[in-house]
């Protein structure tokens, strides 16, 4: 059974920095040939894909509203997913969501695992 469990998450001023987590089981990173990656969705808006990794390489992809600010890593040992989130702005509040197995480049697909969820509030 896949898991992905999130933390990390919290409050913070605009312009700080928060640094989550990913804990994957079930799944091994390093045979991936798909990417897995963070996903957020604000209140009233659609979920976006934000910020990949394919494992076997480790190429990144990012959405051009984080490059820059927000660095997405894996530890292979430890099976993790990470993401260090820099000059944060109030409009990156959303729930964060850590995800494994989708086509990199791609929209996440029925096969596509999927974390729980950590709330990242940014205020001005």
């Amino acid at each position: 059974q896949v898991q992905l469990v999130e933390s990390g998450g919290g409050s913070v001023q605009a312009g700080g920095s928060l640094r989550l987590s990913c804990a994957v089981s079930g799944y091994i990173l390093r045979n991936s040939f798909s990417c897995v990656g963070w996903f957020r969705q604000a209140p009233g808006k659609e979920r976006e894909g934000i910020a990949a990794i394919r494992p076997r390489n480790g190429v990144t992809f990012y959405v051009d509203s984080v490059k820059g600010r927000f660095t997405i890593s894996q530890d292979i040992a430890s099976n993790s997913l990470y993401l260090q989130m820099d000059s944060l702005k109030p409009e990156d509040t959303a729930t964060y969501y850590c995800a494994a197995n989708f086509l990199c480049g791609n929209s996440p697909g029925p096969t596509t695992f999927w974390g729980q969820g950590t709330q990242v509030t940014v205020s001005s």
